[in-house]
């Protein structure tokens, strides 16, 4: 990056803050939308931490820069980022790039309110309401409450908190003291927030009683009547019971009606985090693996996932109407949520979140949702199942690949077994060697650039891969490309 004479600020020039804008959008769609989403660029330019150090030039220095550099440092941070929107990330739960809704992230991002206020964010205020109203009606609820949240992990953390709350409304007062010990129960399946949220909550890991799921990833409803009796012959109060529906690595959905069948004889709140499989609810062929999540009191459902809305998208749904959130999270601050203003201070939502100010997460939702219409959400939800059902087909077919078990969501778990390992299963050091496999594989096509895939032991299964299917615009193509390249990539070992 050459040097120049530096632009100290824009501060009071719009011709230039304009113009500096159209050359950053120009390069946002080149280099991200453009090329970002070609499967003949790369996934990511892997370079080493202290060598990308030095590429990125990261101090900061008491004079600014110019224009130029400015937009140079703009293409070098795009240039070195993973483009998750390529049709070969498929390393997380979410992937992809849906145009309405970036164009509704690029909205929100430029009229930068908070989402707290009536009076600042008129629009959003309606808007999240209307958009939690319809999630809650896939949910199957006629009424409720909900809040968007900065991730899953937080939504599954208010859900906990809710349910504490309600059984001991003194705690909000009166701190931990006011409490009994409590115990709170998920699978061993569940999503890691469980235990980081009875921590965070002041409940203690030791909370949290983990209930055996069967060897699909299933929540086991007999253990789950075992351990509250357990729980409370040890002399701990079970309060609430947290329900999977898509867990994180085999894809799994919790027995909802057996669960809530548990959670009414023993009068347990019951929460089903369904931060990456709620979006199935669109899906009339579909969404019976969540039947009996209209059982539920809460449900955390991330829209950034499946459905593409773009991080972060994460809802927390309630069934309760009693404002249980604003009663449990209100500290009516007179400087914010005046009583006396000259419209309806109910509009003024921000007094049921932990948080003051709270970026607006339901434009993109919304944007795409009426640029797409539930119709074109569902088939968007319908083909990622049948993409994966084909992936599946295919590794059938093909040696050296192995299924981890049928799925049956979009986690497609698999090992790729090289040609040193073939017909060696009875060999003592085969499991060990195997689970060398995919680290190395993760490396190569990571420093290629060529597609990025997720791997990870379970329980007492050695690494393996967990193909995610969720990118729209995946196509057959896509899965052919991905065998290949582990073939390639693997043919050595």
């Amino acid at each position: 990056m050459a040097d120049s004479k530096p632009l100290f600020s824009l501060d009071g020039d719009p011709v230039a803050a304009e113009a500096l804008l159209r050359d950053v959008f120009g390069i946002v769609v080149d280099e991200v939308i453009r090329k970002g989403t070609s499967a003949s660029e790369k996934v990511c330019e892997w370079k080493e931490p202290k060598e990308l150090k030095q590429l990125l030039d990261l101090e900061l220095r008491s004079q600014g820069e110019s224009q130029e550099k400015i937009l140079e440092r703009c293409r070098a941070v795009i240039r070195y980022s993973v483009k998750t929107c390529h049709p070969h990330f498929f390393n997380q739960l979410f992937s992809g790039l849906d145009p309405h809704a970036l164009a509704g992230r690029i909205v929100t991002e430029s009229l930068n309110t908070s989402q707290y206020t009536y009076e600042i964010a008129p629009v959003f205020v309606l808007m999240e309401e209307e958009v939690l109203k319809k999630l809650r009606e896939l949910v199957g609820w006629s009424s409720g409450d909900g809040v968007f949240c900065p991730g899953g992990s937080i939504s599954n953390m208010y859900a906990v908190n809710l349910a504490r709350y309600q059984r001991y409304p003194d705690c909000k007062r009166r701190g931990l003291r006011a409490l009994p010990p409590l115990a709170l129960f998920t699978s061993k399946e569940c999503h890691y927030s469980i235990k980081k949220g009875a921590a965070f909550l002041g409940l203690g890991t030791d909370s949290v009683r983990v209930v055996k799921a069967d060897e699909r990833g299933k929540m086991i409803p007999e253990d789950l009547e075992r351990q509250i009796s357990l729980a409370e012959a040890e002399g701990a109060v079970p309060f609430l019971v947290c329900a999977t529906s898509g867990t994180t690595v085999l894809g799994a959905f919790d027995p909802l009606e057996a669960i809530a069948d548990v959670c009414q004889r023993h009068g347990l709140w019951m929460h089903v985090d369904a931060a990456w499989g709620g979006s199935v609810l669109l899906s009339q062929t579909h969404r019976n693996l969540l039947d009996g999540i209209q059982r539920a009191d809460s449900v955390a459902w991330n829209p950034h996932k499946l459905l593409t809305a773009g991080l972060q998208c994460s809802a927390l749904l309630l069934q309760d109407t009693s404002n249980l959130l604003k009663h449990c999270h209100g500290s009516q601050a007179s400087y914010l949520f005046q009583q006396d203003k000259f419209y309806d201070v109910a509009l003024d939502t921000g007094d049921k979140v932990v948080q003051c100010g709270r970026r607006v997460d339901c434009l993109k939702l919304w944007l795409m949702w009426k640029a797409q219409g539930g119709q074109g959400l569902e088939r968007r939800v319908d083909q990622a199942f049948a993409l994966a059902r084909y992936l599946v087909e295919e590794i059938k077919k093909r040696e050296g690949f192995v299924l981890v078990m049928e799925p049956e969501f979009v986690n497609v778990c698999f090992w790729f077994v090289p040609p040193s390992l073939r017909g060696k299963q009875e060999s003592p050091d085969y499991s060990e060697r195997l689970a060398k496999v995919a680290p190395i594989l993760k490396e190569r096509m990571v420093k290629e650039g060529s597609m990025m895939i997720g791997y990870q032991p379970h329980g007492t299964r050695g690494n393996f891969f967990r193909m995610v299917v969720a990118n729209p615009a995946l196509t057959r193509a896509d899965m052919d490309f991905l065998l290949n390249e582990l073939e390639r990539l693997g043919q050595d070992l």
